[in-house]
């Protein structure tokens, strides 16, 4: 199994210098890198399209403010910190889970769009997608906040891949419930946790709700829940889920992502696992444990 963090600053660069028109062109065989996290979508996906939707750094403005965003991504060798703790954390989790295989993956670090307020603002400038085996796109813009966790961002893609990566947890898109994947992004942070502690290792739009229990019993209340569309409402909040049309369900941003701390920690501590150990936990399993423990 290989890890290959992609190399797009030079990439980004040219597209960023080069003549308006030949941008989307050339944006759209940067991203024929993870093309296939895409398979699963009806019909043919527009990449430029998709990378817009995904808060990826625009086209068509903001030219010297993203090229001056990307050299403070070089300056902080985010590509070479991206790798090692890739191959590092890959190895963590190799030897919690003898035998763990899956197929290689390519990871894509792309600059975010400062021009989008929810992107910058809502979400704190960090937006990333590790859940389609084989695939990491990581979409980014160097805040100090950012830039110290380059690392453990990185990570917490890295334990979705795993997860649902062939002969782990199945990710069956019509059974599929809420419960999963508050489950998976707890699991995600404690492994990121795990490798560079507390501080840096939590999701940063799940901090600020994480001791709220009221938000907790919101987010367990729907953690049967089944239906995609419902997800960023119960997951990300209603910020996220006005952002992509679906319907608020009465939580802040990250609420499911504290939720899903809350209960991966009380699981663990009432198992003796490490994050790492736990990768392929059972969702429900998880939650009933916790909340036993939590009483």
């Amino acid at each position: 199994m290989t890890i290959t963090v992609v190399d797009t600053y030079t990439t980004m660069k040219k597209i960023l210098r080069a003549p308006a028109a030949e941008r989307a062109g050339l944006l759209r065989s940067m991203l024929e890198h993870v093309k296939g996290m895409y398979r699963f979508a009806p019909g043919e996906v527009d990449l430029v399209e998709m990378h817009r939707m995904s808060f990826g750094f625009p086209i068509d403005r903001d030219e010297r403010r993203c090229l001056d965003a990307l050299e403070a991504l070089a300056e902080a060798g985010a590509w070479k910190r991206m790798q090692r703790a890739l191959d590092d954390a890959l190895a963590v989790q190799l030897a919690a889970v003898p035998g763990l295989e899956a197929p290689d993956i390519t990871v894509l670090p792309v600059l975010g769009d400062p021009g989008d307020a929810h992107f910058t603002d809502t979400v704190l400038g960090v937006s990333g997608s590790g859940g389609i085996s084989g695939y990491i796109l990581i979409t980014l813009w160097p805040s100090p906040e950012n830039l110290e966790r380059v690392e453990a961002t990185a990570v917490h893609e890295l334990n979705h891949n795993l997860r649902y990566a062939p002969g782990g947890v199945v990710w069956d898109p019509a059974a599929v419930t809420v419960g999963e994947h508050v489950v998976g992004e707890g699991l995600a942070d404690a492994f990121a946790r795990q490798l560079y502690g507390d501080d840096l290792g939590r999701t940063r739009i799940g901090v600020a709700p994480l001791d709220d229990d009221e938000v907790f019993a919101k987010v367990v209340s729907g953690l049967g829940v089944t239906g995609m569309r419902n997800f960023t409402a119960w997951v990300h909040g209603d910020a996220s889920a006005e952002r992509f049309g679906a319907e608020p369900v009465g939580l802040p941003t990250g609420a499911g992502y504290a939720a899903g701390n809350r209960l991966v920690d009380a699981y663990l501590a009432a198992t003796g696992q490490s994050p790492a150990q736990a990768l392929h936990a059972d969702s429900a399993e998880v939650i009933a444990t916790a909340l036993r423990r939590l009483g």
